[in-house]
């Protein structure tokens, strides 16, 4: 399918379509016409790369996380290492949440003086 296509089956635009694909996220052929064209799956693997992005993900983590993942959820293979690597992710994320709170509360103390 071409680019266009694709776009209006996942709702996603073709600008970030180019991107994933620059970001080694999403394989396009080429046609002879110089034409992007995608392959059927690749409305799951877009649906796969939304997923994972909502999940606060890099696209560098998300290109380690494609292989191992099935279905447009998605569910995971734990290939080598993916379990570290999103277990590592986690940690990260909570510890950005905890000094979110630390600046949170700091700052409703200044609201909070008179």
């Amino acid at each position: 399918m071409l680019i266009g296509e694709l776009s209006r089956r996942t709702g996603v635009s073709t600008r970030l379509l180019r991107y994933y694909e620059t970001q080694g996220l999403l394989e396009a052929g080429r046609g002879p016409n110089g034409y992007r064209h995608y392959a059927d799956d690749s409305v799951v693997t877009v649906r796969q790369i939304r997923a994972l992005l909502r999940a606060g993900l890099t696209t560098e983590v998300i290109r380690i996380a494609l292989p191992c993942a099935r279905g447009e959820r998605p569910d995971f293979d734990w290939c080598a290492e993916l379990w570290d690597i999103l277990n590592g992710e986690l940690t990260a994320m909570d510890e950005r949440i905890e000094g979110l709170q630390r600046s949170r509360g700091a700052l409703a103390d200044f609201l909070t003086r008179p």
